[in-house]
């Protein structure tokens, strides 16, 4: 027979990079709602931590430090152990976040997930061809809970009087997965697109993490007049910026997703590679570009689109 105190002591595993936090925060929120005096642990990676610390939706932040050895393995089994978790909900739904379940045997918890065996599975057999929020929503929903709202990030705020912001600027968003060029507007469009706001009275504010320095400075060089924040935006900076941009235009990317839940006016430039009926942004905002091949597009269809609207 279970404690009151054991019976309080949740955790929740999401793994991945920005974008895929940002999806799940409507879920964090419906589970802190569903139990608001549950001890909430959530299982998530480095770069995420303090996203999630300030988010006031857990009560500990555990860092995922990926195991790859037997004795990796056991630590981690110990730390969950410890945990005495009453229940899991693996938002990340992977063989591995399964893993992390079964390896609890005989100990495991009630769970919401995948694996086979969960107390709660989620097994629509649609759910590989439904939208990353959609699916959550029907896994809380088989799990007891069940209303999720949309992503709430007014607690995302910070002073960005440092970034001597012009009065009008548009975002410009040109990262992605190195690994992934595909998934990239050209350098030379989106230099093409700050001149044309430029001309048009908005200056353009770059936006990308040190690995992008090489896209964004090509873009720089052909658009002298941008503001490049390249490397010097915090997330929570980031969604500051969000909230005043008239504009934010970009690649499917994780800073995306965080424009769009702002509810900035966002345009997201698509290619075959990604499926946006499976991971596109939402906002109350939103459009979506797709192409088949992102090389194909021109500047004059995304300007077009842009006042247009459609």
């Amino acid at each position: 027979m279970t404690t009151a105190e054991e019976q309080d002591r949740l955790l929740v595993i999401k793994l991945g990079a920005l974008g895929d936090f940002v999806q799940a925060m409507g879920p964090f929120q419906a589970i802190r709602k569903a139990h608001p005096t549950a001890d909430i642990t959530l299982l998530t990676t480095k770069p995420l931590a303090e996203l999630a610390e300030r988010s006031g939706w857990f009560d500990h932040v555990w860092i995922d430090e990926r195991p790859r050895s037997l004795s990796g393995y056991w630590a981690l089994r110990r730390r969950l152990l410890s945990g005495r978790f009453r229940m899991i909900f693996d938002l990340q739904t992977s063989d591995r976040s399964s893993n992390y379940w079964r390896m609890l045997w005989p100990h495991r918890p009630l769970l919401s997930g995948i694996a086979a065996g969960a107390s709660h599975p989620h097994d629509n057999p649609d759910r590989d061809t439904m939208h990353t929020r959609d699916r959550q929503r029907d896994q809380l929903f088989r799990a007891g809970i069940p209303s999720v709202p949309p992503p709430d990030v007014s607690w995302m705020t910070a002073d960005l009087s440092h970034l001597s912001l012009p009065d009008r600027f548009g975002l410009i968003v040109p990262g992605g997965a190195p690994h992934r060029p595909e998934k990239r507007w050209p350098a030379d469009r989106f230099g093409a697109l700050a001149r044309h706001w430029v001309a048009n009275g908005l200056t353009p504010v770059l936006i990308g993490t040190t690995a992008d320095v090489d896209w964004t400075a090509a873009i720089a060089e052909s658009c002298p007049q941008a503001l490049n924040l390249t490397g010097r935006t915090s997330l929570f900076e980031l969604a500051g910026l969000a909230r005043q941009a008239e504009i934010a235009v970009g690649n499917d990317t994780g800073p995306m997703h965080l424009a769009a839940v702002t509810g900035c006016r966002c345009l997201v430039l698509y290619s075959h590679a990604s499926d946006p009926a499976l991971c596109a942004q939402k906002g109350p905002r939103v459009d979506i570009l797709r192409v088949p091949v992102l090389s194909d597009l021109s500047v004059d269809t995304v300007t077009e689109r842009l006042e247009t609207g459609a």
